[in-house]
């Protein structure tokens, strides 16, 4: 009567040795293929943009004690990457984003009447790059690893432009301020970008990717986008160039393909 009995607990246990080894050894999956989604906060030099609007202030807003026309210094990068391990330690990447920022303001110099004041810039950098992942920290299901790398950046599609829009004024502020205009500069531009962080792998095919990123970008020469003509910085006297060199903290959200 003991030998049925014992059957049936051999029985459960060869079951359970079969399951236990899918749960205690669960590991982090390591895609081969990714995509990575990202949003990075960052920094912006802008350059001659910058100067173009102090000289507006200077000449336009601050003789009529005015708020001035603020500068543009931070803006937020989007970036969509394929990243690809050609090794354990070795991962080349990718991807095409979009960077853009801008500073705006309404004067209201009498009643019904009004000064719409913009400025803007975007650039779409594409880039190829590579990165070197260090020795993995294992818990469990989690995995990380950190890593370091960098590449090339192509800043495609990029242009500033500065507007000035005149309601209701009279005659003589109308005359005083030129009337309403927008002025579009564009030229594309080389860079480079380096960066530095942590993968985080989980028992999914989704990872996390957190990292310091430097991007390196001065867009010289930029031309009328009517004209064609070379624009000259107000300031300087010099080609208009727009920097949008600066440090960003990059937040990816990662697919295993």
């Amino acid at each position: 009567m003991f030998r049925p009995r014992s059957a049936a607990w051999a029985a459960i246990a060869l079951s359970l040795s079969l399951l236990a080894p899918s749960v205690v050894h669960a590991a982090a999956e390591v895609h081969r293929f990714n995509l990575a989604l990202s949003a990075t906060p960052t920094g912006i030099d802008a350059g001659d943009l910058n100067d173009a609007i102090d000289f507006y202030n200077n000449s336009v807003i601050n003789p009529r004690g005015a708020e001035p026309l603020a500068q543009i210094s931070f803006g937020w990068l989007f970036t969509g990457e394929l990243r690809y391990f050609l090794t354990r330690n070795l991962a080349m990447s990718a991807g095409v984003g979009q960077l853009r920022s801008k500073t705006s303001r309404e004067y209201l110099p009498a009643l019904s009447s009004s000064i719409d004041v913009r400025a803007d810039m975007i650039t779409a950098p594409v880039h190829v790059g590579a990165a070197y992942y260090l020795q993995p920290y294992n818990q469990g299901d989690f995995q990380a690893r950190m890593f370091f790398g960098g590449g090339l950046v192509s800043y495609t599609h990029s242009r500033t432009t500065f507007q000035q829009s005149l309601a209701g004024v009279d005659s003589t502020t109308n005359a005083e301020l030129g009337g309403s205009f927008k002025l579009t500069n564009t030229q594309d531009s080389p860079g480079y970008y380096g960066e530095g962080g942590v993968h985080m792998f989980f028992a999914s095919r989704y990872s996390v990717l957190l990292s310091v990123l430097y991007r390196s970008g001065h867009i010289a020469r930029m031309v009328d986008e009517r004209t064609g003509d070379v624009v000259i910085d107000p300031k300087t006297g010099k080609p208009f160039s727009l920097d949008v060199s600066g440090f960003g903290f990059r937040m990816a959200a990662v697919i295993g393909l």
